[in-house]
């Protein structure tokens, strides 16, 4: 493979995780689970309309990857609002 250029590819990264995780849970675990679910509903749309992909949704986190760092920038004001 000598003179092949190396492929470039530049991404952009979103992670993500809930605040007081622990404290939460130990106060109301249902209600935390249920919350959970439905915050990363609100990520997972998000991401895809960002043209994002979720990696990753281990314990209280979102990892997703984005082809631009535009878009995941989008993607993150999207959630917050």
């Amino acid at each position: 493979m000598a003179g092949d250029t190396p492929r470039r590819r530049l991404s952009a990264i979103l992670s993500a995780d809930v605040a007081g995780y622990s404290r939460l849970m130990a106060a109301d675990e249902a209600a935390t689970v249920a919350t959970l679910n439905a915050c990363r509903a609100v990520f997972r749309d998000a991401i895809a309309a960002e043209g994002g992909r979720v990696v990753d949704t281990a314990g209280d986190s979102v990892l997703s990857v984005f082809d631009s760092a535009v878009a995941a920038v989008a993607c993150a004001l999207a959630v917050q609002e």
